[in-house]
């Protein structure tokens, strides 16, 4: 269900002036104040580098973790070693300071100006999630220990794991917003800050929210099970299609909407509308490969099919296998891109360098254009010659280049001015993909035709 901050706001500021904690939890509520109050200092320190303030810092240690101080403030897991659960791949960490600097600026807390009561429980809701409202149950994550959850006031019920819901369930454990009151009663210097007086500064998630609406606008477009709330928040159900997106297309697993993720879900979402050519592509692809293994010296004997992996339909992916066609040391294409774990190495790439050089250069006199190069006629033909096929890679990889800008919130300098650039001719990416992809497919088959007819300039000595 879509959740607003504008239509609930009343509902929290309600039930914090109606909630009483339950007679038989007071005690339990009272000494969880106590140690959250003994800690200040370690929180407050936290304070002095997020402005998040201490106490809000105090209550959700409480709900991850129970105060222990060896675990990270994201999910409750230890703070040395690196996280296996959302957001995962975080860590490991030297200390809980800076284990929750960085879970609170994940969320979008860190600068945050407006600390009243509502905005505050909204806070702690989201931190665990709006699942309870499509139950029809107040969050246990807040309410648990006092009237506003649970019988014989309110309904129980609680989710055990991701997705089960147990209705006849009662969370033992306290809620934040319990704990928070039995803080105040000890401590009177917590106090809630109001609104800030300017009515346009937005608060730092309300920045990301509209990335945020973007994403999973994408996530839905790209199949997303279950569907996610387009609501621009990033609540469990999204992380967990985030780092399901991440793990499907190669990405450090991590839930988070990180520069990377952001542009790759973009592009990812923009490919079907490309003129539905991906699926072609490939098969193009294939058949290169199979000409570019006859020209180095036939084809392998009872050598089975290749399949192409998924990875192969991203523009990006294509060139990296169509540079790999043309390196003397390389006869099996590239499974995948480059990736700084897996570096070309430094013979192999000069080789490949000095390759295309002297492909994209011609060769001295007048070239005999067959019917590939000459597809368009002498003239055209000859301008061409040796340019489509670095027109075609520039194209494709500073059109994919402009699309992971545009998925980039607040880009500036350079970024920002070809962000206005792409975003003043609408849909340049989807018109401009194909073009370059078939113009950079078109000099490969030209190059080719030009070894068939031995036509083609030798490639550079190396040494």
């Amino acid at each position: 269900m879509k959740v607003s901050f504008d239509n609930i706001k009343d509902e929290y500021e309600r039930n914090w002036s109606n909630m009483r904690i339950g007679q038989p939890r007071a005690d339990a509520a009272t000494e969880a104040a106590r140690k959250a109050i003994n800690h200040k200092e370690i929180y407050k320190e936290i304070e002095t580098k997020t402005d998040v303030p201490w106490w809000f810092v105090a209550v959700l240690h409480s709900r991850e973790s129970s105060f222990n101080f060896n675990t990270y403030l994201g999910n409750g897991q230890a703070l040395n070693r690196v996280t296996t659960i959302v957001p995962k791949g975080r860590g490991p960490f030297a200390s809980f300071a800076e284990g929750a600097v960085d879970a609170l600026r994940l969320e979008g807390f860190v600068g945050a100006r407006d600390w009243g009561i509502a905005k505050t429980m909204f806070r702690l809701e989201k931190y665990n999630g709006f699942g309870y409202r499509g139950r029809g149950v107040n969050s246990p994550y807040l309410w648990s220990g006092s009237n506003i959850y649970g019988p014989p006031e309110q309904r129980g019920g609680k989710f055990t794991s991701d997705g089960a819901f147990e209705p006849g369930t009662v969370d033992p454990q306290l809620g934040a917003a319990v704990i928070l009151k039995a803080m105040m009663e000890l401590d009177a210097s917590i106090t809630f800050g109001g609104a800030p007086a300017m009515l346009s500064h937005l608060e730092p998630e309300e920045q990301l929210a509209s990335m945020a609406l973007s994403m999973q606008q994408c996530l839905n477009k790209l199949g997303a099970n279950p569907p996610l709330d387009e609501d621009g928040i990033v609540g469990p159900k999204t992380k967990a299609a985030v780092a399901q997106f991440q793990q499907q297309h190669g990405i450090t697993e991590s839930g988070v909407l990180d520069t990377v993720t952001v542009a790759a879900i973009t592009r990812a979402a923009q490919l079907p509308a490309i003129g539905g050519q991906t699926g072609d592509l490939s098969n193009i692809l294939k058949r290169l490969e199979d000409l570019a293994q006859i020209v180095r010296g036939g084809a392998r004997q009872g050598a089975p099919p290749e399949i192409i992996p998924p990875a192969a339909n991203d523009p990006i992916s294509l060139f990296e296998r169509l540079f790999s066609l043309v390196s003397n040391k390389t006869a099996t294409p590239m499974p995948g891109p480059l990736t700084p774990n897996n570096p070309a190495p430094v013979d192999q790439l000069k080789q490949v360098v000095d390759l295309l050089s002297t492909l994209l250069n011609g060769k001295d006199g007048k070239p005999v254009l067959g019917q590939v190069n000459g597809a368009l006629g002498e003239t055209i033909g000859k301008l061409l010659d040796g340019k489509k096929t670095a027109l075609g890679i520039f194209g494709s990889v500073i059109t994919a280049l402009l699309s992971s800008v545009t998925a980039s919130p607040n880009a500036g300098g350079i970024a920002g001015l070809l962000g206005t650039i792409v975003s003043a001719v609408p849909g340049l990416g989807q018109f401009a993909m194909p073009i370059s992809l078939a113009l950079a497919a078109w000099g490969v088959l030209g190059k080719l035709e030009k070894w068939a007819q031995g036509t083609a300039p030798p490639p550079k000595v190396t040494t």
